[in-house]
């Protein structure tokens, strides 16, 4: 799904309220972005509907849980066949250490950040679940000392364009007939 839907500011912000603090009730969400809540209600189903808003998570620090080491491995593949890597990725991705992995251009072909407790459980981790596939020919490792993450939308209310930001405009309130003349 490459097409770009007709998001208007409204729903803009709503989406970067949530990244920010998925905890936040309807009610506040409605009152931050200017809606009553039975319509941000509503746009948060479209949201929803349309595969935009996936779900909402905690950020979690890992070190209190005992997972001290985080690490980026990139893999190089001796075959790029789309089955394959389509396997690979969806076998990577149910391992519980892996985060996140990634399916990318250039020297390797895949990049896995993987939490785990300690550098001996990393070893273990690369040996038994990455370099026992046949077609993975190499595995580099970079161990993560410090990251920042994210967590905002990289879209300015100008990267959206006149015709979306005239939509999320309040309606003109209707002022209705004087009794009397006409």
């Amino acid at each position: 799904m490459n097409e770009k839907l007709d998001l208007d500011r409204t729903d803009f912000g709503i989406l970067r309220l949530l990244m920010s603090n998925a905890a936040l009730s309807n009610k506040q969400l409605a009152a931050e972005v200017g809606l009553a809540p039975s319509s941000c209600h509503e746009r948060l189903k479209s949201l929803r509907r349309q595969g935009v808003l996936l779900g909402s998570h905690a950020e979690v620090d890992l070190k209190l849980l005992g997972l001290a080491v985080e690490a980026l491995l990139f893999i190089q593949c001796s075959k790029l066949d789309t089955k394959l890597v389509d396997t690979l990725l969806n076998d990577l991705g149910k391992i519980r250490q892996v985060r996140a992995v990634f399916l990318v251009a250039g020297h390797f072909d895949l990049v896995a950040h993987v939490a785990v407790s300690d550098m001996e459980q990393l070893k273990e981790l690369i040996s038994e679940h990455f370099n026992r596939h046949a077609w993975v020919t190499r595995t580099e490792t970079a161990v993560v000392f410090n990251r920042i993450t994210r967590h905002e939308i990289p879209i300015t209310d100008s990267d959206l364009g006149a015709e979306s930001q005239e939509r999320s405009k309040p309606p003109i309130p209707h002022r209705g007939r004087r009794r009397g003349k006409l």
